[in-house]
């Protein structure tokens, strides 16, 4: 019974160094498993793919680097996607790092659109005030949207960068919260989704579609599909619709593209592992339960 009593006595320290290595391992080898697009995340990629040319869509970057690697591999997807549709992105934050997590997203979408003109000579345009505007972070949660919701310039006259809403073309195609054809929120807490919906879109009639961390998705659900169009949550969504991105647009298909795919698989080994603990832990309990039995 040597064997078993080591697995049973085993160093809490060996099971961290297993836990550190299951989750290391597969972020330096890229490991990944298929995966396969529930119905929602189709959804909410099909909405995404319908947009026109021009349509104007709200992105609210509510979270800080805590957050990013649940959310940032869902927010640089859509924003690909919503560069690849032409459409018209105004960036917001209710949080104040929510402005640094867009320009991480805008950076990155950057990147890829170079990548993508110097290989295929195709170029997507994403020209600042023209094809999109960051109009940066705002105190006040939300109160920030029961301004916006009717007039976009009273709570911002300038942008991130101090330039005046009022020379900015693109504004002048949205005033308020009404005049948008979708808004995007991607959130790690208060305010974030709940509040768009409450106190945003409800109010203005238009659709929104959600990001939100895993913790916090359950507390979302019951506002699907009545005032909610659909919902990433976690970090499982984001990597199915980062699948169906590179199905769609094969220039986003490296997996060095696609870090919600890379750190699924990382998770994915973490839970096997916590997993056949949990296993190995419940068959000693029941032996040992028995030994006491026949004592």
């Amino acid at each position: 019974m040597a064997f078993y009593d080591k697995i049973r006595n085993i160093d809490r320290r060996v099971i961290f160094l297993l836990i550190g290595l299951s989750v290391a391992l597969p972020l330096i080898f890229t490991i990944r498993f298929p995966e396969f697009p529930t119905p929602m995340v189709k959804q909410i990629f099909g909405l995404m793919e319908d947009l026109p040319p021009g349509a104007k869509v709200l992105v609210s970057f509510d979270y800080d680097p805590a957050s990013e690697p649940e959310l940032q591999p869902m927010a640089t997807a859509w924003m690909r996607q919503l560069a690849e549709k032409r459409a018209k992105i105004y960036i917001m934050a209710l949080w104040p790092i929510g402005q640094d997590m867009a320009r991480l997203s805008i950076d990155a979408l950057k990147r890829d659109l170079a990548d993508k003109e110097r290989e295929t000579g195709e170029k997507v345009p994403f020209e600042y005030g023209v094809n999109y505007v960051n109009l940066g972070f705002k105190s006040g949660a939300q109160g920030v949207i029961n301004v916006v919701l009717t007039d976009f310039e009273k709570m911002y006259p300038t942008d991130a960068a101090g330039q005046a809403l009022s020379t900015i073309p693109l504004m002048k195609e949205a005033r308020s919260l009404k005049d948008f054809d979708l808004i995007v929120n991607i959130s790690a807490g208060t305010p974030g989704l709940k509040e768009w919906i409450q106190f945003g879109a409800d109010p203005a009639g238009v659709r929104i579609v959600g990001g939100s961390t895993a913790v916090q998705a359950p507390l979302l659900y019951p506002y699907y599909p009545k005032q909610l169009y659909g919902l990433l949550g976690g970090l499982k969504p984001a990597a199915e619709y980062e699948k169906l991105m590179g199905d769609r647009y094969p220039q986003y298909a490296d997996i060095q593209k696609n870090k919600g795919r890379i750190r699924m698989g990382a998770q994915a080994v973490a839970h096997l592992v916590i997993m056949a603990f949990i296993i190995i832990g419940n068959i000693t309990f029941f032996i040992d339960r028995r030994r006491e039995r026949s004592r």
